[in-house]
């Protein structure tokens, strides 16, 4: 067996980044920048004003009870053709480009009309109510880097400088097939003694979080010709990942099925809980990450290994993010494994506190789906006591 972080630093090494494309704005979400992103306008690409009001030159309004003459209207959209003078005045609206002459905006509530005149009820002062040009940035600013993932916000903030079109990575292909007689899907018949296959989903959806593009090659039996059969499609994607067969019974078929057909193992065995019997390896020049069975393995291993497997093929690094926090209950010494403990997180006096699970069986769904994170344990530690500081890592 070999350690997690050797087996996590394999995987990452052995891919090299997809080739990149031309993505528009509408579809650039969670895309990975290849180049970086150059602001095309100014943002605001004018003075404008924060507030509606009244454009003045604060000259003019040096205290309140001024009255001034009101020469036109400025909305947002629609700026004022001419320039204010001494002692005018233009009706502005927030947006709005401010007119030629004006430095100052009077806010509504400080004003009344008196026939063509407004009255400032307060003085103004320079650059008041006014966003200045490019406060935000200029055109020709560098807004986003090459590596980057893309956000929802930063799509708005892309958007805001005129930019359509963006150079990111493609999404990577990545195959996923579950393997077991035992094994339907949701609201199809059960077979006897059978249950339903559960982790693809949960692949899946990590799969199109993390960048990637999820292609579902379905429930294969176990059969080596069926197995086998990945072998055919393995070309056209760049990961294929297998769900159960890894283990050493007799069911557990995915190296036998895949020999034939050219399987090279790169490594098998890591030593962790959940999740010892982990395949690695390439179909020609097609990798192959195969998973647990047991649906918290499959799951805690595609967290530990497919993701930074996806982040290597985006040119990113993509490990989830870990800190340290407070044991709330005590745990016993480890083993020579390195644990995965399911957990709950939260926070006491400003500091985060951690409670692991009572039951730990790696076929738990319901506790992995209300943990926060895991703790991690590395082997041999001792035992550790409620108070102390453990590694967690942090899912979702």
């Amino acid at each position: 067996m070999i350690s997690v972080e050797e087996a996590i630093e394999r995987i990452r090494t052995a891919f090299t980044p997809v080739n990149r494309e031309i993505v528009a704005l509408t579809d650039a979400a969670n895309r990975v920048l290849v180049s970086d992103v150059i602001a095309d306008v100014s943002q605001p690409p004018n003075d404008v004003a924060s507030m509606d009001g009244y454009a003045v030159r604060s000259e003019d309004v040096r205290a309140s009870g001024k009255k001034l003459r009101v020469i036109g209207t400025a909305p947002a959209g629609h700026p004022f053709p001419g320039g204010v003078g001494r002692d005018e005045a233009v009706r502005i609206f927030t947006g709005a480009v401010i007119p030629e002459g004006s430095d100052s905006i009077i806010i509504q509530e400080d004003t009344s009309l008196e026939e063509g005149f407004v009255v400032c009820k307060a003085a103004a002062t320079k650059a008041r109510h006014i966003r200045s040009r490019g406060i935000d940035f200029t055109k020709g600013d560098k807004l986003m880097f090459a590596g980057h993932r893309l956000s929802a916000r930063d799509l708005s903030l892309l958007a805001a400088a005129d930019v359509s079109n963006i150079e990111a990575r493609r999404r990577p292909r990545v195959l996923f097939a579950a393997t077991g007689d035992e094994l339907s899907r949701p609201g199809e018949p059960r077979k006897p003694g059978g249950i339903v296959a559960s982790s693809g989903y949960g692949i899946a959806a990590m799969i199109t979080a993390w960048g990637g593009e999820p292609i579902d090659f379905g429930i294969l039996p176990d059969s080596t010709e069926a197995i086998a059969t990945i072998a055919d499609v393995a070309p056209t994607v760049d990961l294929v990942v297998t769900i159960g067969g890894a283990s050493v019974g007799d069911h557990d078929l995915v190296q036998r099925a895949l020999g034939p057909r050219n399987f090279e193992l790169e490594f098998w065995k890591v030593a962790m809980r959940p999740g010892k019997p982990l395949i690695f390896g390439r179909l020609g020049s097609t990798a192959v990450l195969g998973l647990p069975g047991n649906p918290v393995s499959s799951l805690v291993c595609a967290i530990l290994f497919l993701r930074p497997a996806i982040g290597a093929l985006l040119g990113t690094s993509a490990e989830a993010p870990v800190m340290d926090a407070r044991l709330a209950r005590s745990l016993a010494a480890n083993d020579s494994r390195q644990d995965y403990i399911r957990a709950s997180l939260g926070f006491r006096d400003g500091e985060a506190v951690v409670e692991p699970f009572a039951l730990q069986d790696s076929s738990m769904l319901r506790v992995f789906a209300n943990a926060q994170c895991l703790i991690v344990r590395k082997p041999n530690a001792p035992a550790s006591q409620v108070g102390e500081r453990v590694e967690i890592l942090i899912l979702d």
